[in-house]
């Protein structure tokens, strides 16, 4: 069924306003393009784009030229297709016309069923993203009135009405119209896009009509005009016109309206929004880019070694066809050779011929074996039960398999914060209150403790009387009441104050209704209500928040809760001094275990005192200059001599697993660098948390607002440190998102590339998506390693593309990440194991893989070119055509099978147990350039051995019963035999783990030339196929030489072998050689690594006692206010970080704070929104 407003012709007023209209009157730039779209009227078809995403790499339009493109940049399939149509030229091949061209329309075939079923997993995935369902304002029927209806995402196009209940995500970018809280105000979570965790307030532009129900809606006509679509998260500019008989009232519309895709409506029953931009226009997709076609570094080495490959065949081939020239030249007047007079010999044909004959140097099975493999491989991870997440039915996925070996040589990880690290869930756990510390890192705090205190009137008792009550009081949270029970439901746009005043509310000091100039709580029953004078907004240059009330004793209160460096500095002399010194300690302690602090202290003020202060605000709070600088100033008069009730102890409760994970990763020299959307403070709080910061690292913040500035911060802090950051240090580096533009600037780059690829670790924060990418791009481009990126959310989806391996988590944040990424796990735990137990196994097993079918076909193919010395150089070929062909498909088929899936440097357990065996991988030591020459080296060392010891065994001629002797089929198929025997042995020396499947592979192999011998020289008999080899059996194994050599010629070939095996055990042993033998005799192998390896409870323990300095008395305000040095970190930021301090609420939103509780009455009953 059509869309109600979708036709071939466009609405004719439409059409007048988008031409005629004077653009200033629509609050965009003169000259700028921008889209008008009519509310209620008719849109052009295909005006706009559909709703529909897709993350796949193909479609049924693009997949044959885009899979072509993918395969034929591999320089082997390019080869062998040359080949195939050189094989098709009469008289110019040795081996037959298909014997190329079938394998590499198999190899295609395989290639391509594999991608198609790789990419049908995406569709599904996007597919069920796009049937998400959406409540659409549509008309049922031609007369009857419009309805609110379920559609499907896909289904939303611009122009509509759509309908979000709490919960939900936005399923297009749209302008709020209307919603269910007071003036027209709703909560949305933005951590999908910028990765911040505290909600956002949205508000419908002020003067449009109010609209609360679908028949409302239906009425409207007008135009609203905005921008065409851009990626900018946190601009927008348009207006809505409606029509008001002939006049029009244009309504401007700035960012403050907007709702994007991509976030969640929160704390608010329902909103209806206008779509404005759908699909791949909405910004969450435009700051993603399209689906990357990934190849892996061991592919591109791989390419790289098959043009040398193929450049040493072209020279063999030249070698060949000249030496047969001279040779035909040179043997002319041999009477016995039957010569043609007046037919020159054709050196050309004679080129092709040599270089069909040599081709197979390049192992054209290679591909269907990583194939194979890589598919297999994949479904291992797929399986894998120890990265299954039961909690929520999650297992680990695998969406490419082309990438295995990717995961064994990582060195960067990018990491995102929100819901990679952290669970989205913060909870109150400690405080520390007169002294004393209360609650517990794993249980939180106990109810009864605290009540029984209440109950003993003395000091304490006051004091913690007093701190939950400012808990439960001064914040912005809105209770509502739960429509299945009595319990109360906090909605909170600041995660930190949600779980103070759940905490406050566990502990008895329940916040039960707010309305616009009071608050109640109820205190063990006792119900208090206090009346709110002023609310002092929160800003991250104030690190605090304040609120003046009127207690029900009329009392008149400034409760203020902040950073310690705020708080004490402001904190009267009456105070304690030995119990201020006290909460610092707990302070240190509590951001040892990772907790985020703030203090809490209050002040009574006088009525005259307040008096007098609210004038002065309230000149400020209307100041049309320096507004904020203002009210700062005059907020930093009564915010004095503050008495400190005590300090909380909040935590954001990372993932499981997740100091343990970086530990590890820290371990196996894995460098890790967090980006997030998020605030400094909470960012480095984690960092601490994840074990990723320690209180013995260096922090370097840069934090600058100009070009200039910042490239003089980071060329100072290279001058300073350049000693240290070319060795292993201990050296973190900060920096936020408006510094890290300028940092990426062409001028600063190279300096800030130095620095940060120097330092132990980076955190970047308040970083956009595109940033994110572009880090990791930087690092890509400027360094060798090989990277990945880990997150969450809908923006993390950019930097998961640009990394060399992308992991989505499949999480809170909805699927998106997951859907774009390469391999998805359910918990950041899990990716220990798919390093260090697939990635390693996997890189091990294909590089081996790679160079062991190098080392067959060299093995075997370069024989010809040895036998051309004796054959006249004539292109003959020494061993039968299909025996050529089933080389590479049956006799040595198996055992590279049985490397890429079987093969193991040790067991699962012991690898997730020493990290330290990852180093190699990562090092490039098991392939690089060197590695795959000296295997070359080798085959052609195997090729001559085989080849001549052979031709000794066969000097004499020997003549069977039936009056032939051998030939020289009898030569080929004999050194034949030692080839397979050869090289299924030398697959079983380069086996680290022997199983029964290893076993069956290279026996097997060995077993099934034999069978083939004898069944093919006994074939002719029924079909006439390869009369050259009838009775060839017999003649092979009646021989004594024959056999002689099977022992002999094999163990000659691999002496060198076994003999660079034994040194290397014995003089060479590496770590995993040592593990691996004591795994065998199943000994210990802690002693092994006892240097390197530390439990991290103890480690946890060191740092803990690492942070117990010497603490700071009041009077030492000095150290707070002191200015560091420029762009390094003043001391009064690391007393912040040593103190753990981390708050988070939305700053220079659409409505202060102070106006969010004026228009707050939770006891006020909600339209529906019918």
């Amino acid at each position: 069924m059509n869309h109600p407003r979708l036709s071939g012709q466009s609405l004719t007023v439409f059409d007048d306003l988008s031409n005629d209209q004077d653009e200033e009157a629509l609050g965009l730039d003169r000259g700028d393009e921008h889209r008008s779209i009519p509310i209620n009227g008719i849109l052009k078809q295909h005006q706009f784009r559909n709703n529909a995403i897709s993350t796949a790499k193909y479609s049924i339009y693009t997949f044959v030229p885009k899979f072509l493109y993918e395969q034929f940049r591999r320089y082997a399939n390019v080869f062998f297709l040359f080949v195939a149509l050189m094989q098709q030229i009469p008289g110019v091949s040795p081996t037959g016309r298909f014997t190329t061209a079938v394998p590499l329309v198999f190899i295609l075939v395989v290639s391509a069923i594999k991608e198609i079923f790789e990419d049908f997993k995406r569709h599904v995935e996007d597919r069920a993203v796009n049937r998400s369902k959406v409540k659409a304002l549509r008309r049922v029927n031609e007369e009857g009135p419009s309805q609110w209806v379920d559609i499907m995402w896909n289904e939303v196009v611009v122009g509509d009405f759509l309908k979000i209940t709490s919960g939900q995500f936005f399923p297009a970018d749209m302008i709020l119209l209307s919603s269910s809280e007071t003036e027209r105000m709703c909560y949305i979570e933005t951590a999908n896009l910028d990765g911040e965790t505290n909600l956002k307030v949205r508000q419908a532009p002020k003067d449009l009509p109010v609209w609360m129900k679908s028949d409302d809606l239906e009425k409207v006509t007008g135009v609203v005009n905005c921008e065409n679509p851009n990626r900018h998260l946190y601009e927008f500019s348009g207006n809505i016109q409606l029509d008001q008989g002939l006049a029009q009232k244009a309504i401007p519309v700035n960012n403050d309206a907007i709702l994007l895709r991509g976030a969640i409506l929160k704390n608010t029953s329902w909103v209806f929004g206008f779509v404005i931009y759908t699909g791949h226009e909405s910004k969450l997709m435009m700051n993603s880019t399209a689906p990357p076609l990934k190849r892996s570094t061991v592919d591109k080495l791989t390419n790289k070694q098959i043009i040398m490959m193929f450049m040493i065949l072209i020279i063999i081939s030249l070698i060949s066809a000249i030496a047969s020239e001279i040779w035909n030249k040179g043997n002319e007047f041999l009477l016995f050779i039957p010569w043609k007079d007046g037919v020159p010999v054709n050196f050309g044909f004679n080129f092709l011929t040599f270089t069909i004959l040599y081709n197979n140097l390049i192992p054209i099975s290679l591909q269907v074996a990583l194939e194979v493999v890589r598919y297999v491989q994949a479904s291992y991870i797929n399986q894998d039960m120890e990265m299954y997440h039961e909690e929520t039915d999650t297992p680990a996925k695998a969406r490419t398999s082309n990438l295995n070996e990717e995961l064994g040589a990582v060195r960067y990880i990018f990491s995102d914060k929100t819901g990679t690290l952290t669970s989205n869930i913060m909870e109150f756990k400690r405080c520390s209150i007169g002294g004393q510390t209360f609650g517990d890192t794993e249980t939180g705090m106990d109810p009864s403790q605290i009540e029984s205190i209440l109950r003993c009137k003395d000091k304490l008792s006051e004091q913690v009387r007093n701190f939950f009550t400012l808990m439960a009081v001064c914040h912005t949270v809105v209770p509502e009441p739960s429509p299945e029970s009595s319990e109360l439901t906090y909605q909170a746009a600041s995660p930190d104050e949600g779980a103070l005043v759940k905490g406050a509310a566990k502990v008895g000091f329940v916040f039960t209704t707010r309305k616009p100039a009071e608050c109640t709580i109820e205190i063990f029953g006792e119900r208090k209500t206090y009346e709110i004078l002023n609310v002092i907004d929160f800003t991250s240059s104030r690190k605090r928040m304040s609120i003046i009330v009127r207690t029900p004793e009329d009392r008149i209160i400034l409760m203020c809760k902040g950073a310690d460096t705020m708080i004490y500095e402001r904190l009267s002399d009456r105070n304690d001094s030995s119990q201020t010194d006290v909460v610092l300690e707990h302070l240190e302690m509590f951001a040892t275990d990772g907790l985020r602090t703030l203090c809490l202290a209050a002040v009574e003020i006088s009525a005259e005192e307040y008096e007098e202060w609210r004038i002065e605000y309230d000149k400020a709070s209307t100041a049309i200059l320096n507004r904020e600088e203002k009210i700062a100033i005059v907020a930093d008069r009564i915010e004095q001599n503050l008495i400190l009730y005590g300090a909380s102890a909040i935590e954001d409760r990372l993932q499981d697993g997740v100091p343990e994970t970086i530990a590890d990763l820290l371990r196996a020299h894995i460098k890790v660098w967090v980006l997030t959307g998020d605030k400094q403070e909470t960012a480095i709080n984690i960092g601490y948390s994840t074990r990723l910061l320690s209180n013995d690292i260096e922090l370097l913040v840069i934090n600058e607002e100009g070009l200039d500035a910042t490239r003089d911060c980071v060329r100072k802090h290279l001058s300073q440190r350049r000693h240290l950051l070319h060795q292993e240090n201990n050296i973190g580096l900060i920096i936020d998102g408006k510094t890290l533009t300028h940092a990426l600037h062409s001028e600063v780059l190279a300096d800030f590339v130095e620095l940060s690829l120097a330092v132990k670790c980076l955190i970047c924060c308040r970083v956009s998506p595109m940033q994110k990418a572009e880090i990791v791009d930087m690092v890509r481009q400027k360094t060798d390693a090989i990277t990945l990126a880990i997150g969450d959310g809908a923006n993390d989806v950019a930097m998961i593309q640009a990394a060399h391996v992308g992991v989505g988590i499949s999480g809170m944040e909805g699927l998106q990440a997951a859907c774009s990424s390469d391999y998805s796990i359910a918990q950041f735990r899990f990716l220990r194991r798919l390093l260090f137990v697939h990635g390693a196994w996997n890189h091990n097993r294909l590089c081996k893989l790679i160079l062991y079918s190098f080392h067959k076909n060299v093995c075997l193919y370069l024989i010809e070119m040895w036998f051309a010395i004796y054959s006249g150089w004539s292109g003959q070929t020494l061993f039968e055509r299909w025996t050529i062909a089933m080389y590479n498909v049956f006799f040595t088929a198996l055992p590279p099978l049985a490397i890429g899936l079987f093969d193991r440097t040790c067991s699962a357990q012991t690898m997730m147990n020493f990290p330290e065996l990852y180093r190699p991988e990562q090092h490039e030591i098991v392939f690089n350039r060197k590695t795959f020459w000296v295997w070359i080296t080798n085959s052609v060392y195997h090729s001559l051995v085989l080849y001549f010891i052979s031709m000794f065994l066969m000097t004499q001629d020997v003549a069977w019963s039936h009056g032939r002797d051998g030939g020289y089929l009898m030569l080929g198929n004999m050194c034949y035999t030692y080839v397979v025997i050869t090289v299924c042995l030398k697959a079983g020396l380069e086996m680290n783990a022997w199983s029964w499947p290893v076993h069956a592979a290279i026996w097997g192999s060995i077993g099934c030339w034999f069978l083939f011998l004898w069944l093919y020289s006994n074939f002719w008999r029924w079909f006439p196929i390869g009369a050259d080899m009838a009775g060839m059996d017999w003649m092979v194994f009646s021989s004594a030489l024959f056999w002689f050599g099977c022992l002999f010629v094999p163990v000659a070939a691999l002496l060198l072998d076994l003999c660079v095996i034994v040194l290397r055990r014995t003089t060479c042993k590496t770590l995993a050689m040592a593990i691996r033998e004591s795994e065998i005799q199943d000994a210990d192998s802690v002693p092994l690594t006892s240097n390197a390896k530390h439990r991290f409870n103890e480690t946890a323990r060191l740092i803990r006692n690492a942070f117990r300095t010497p603490s700071m008395s009041p009077t030492q305000t000095s150290t707070y206010r002191s200015a560091g040095e420029p762009c390094s970190s003043s001391s009064q930021q690391d007393v912040e970080l040593k103190h753990g301090y981390a708050f988070s609420q939305e700053e220079h939103g659409v409505m202060s704070q102070g106006d969010l509780i004026r228009h707050t009455d939770s006891t006020r009953k909600k339209p529906k929104g019918l």
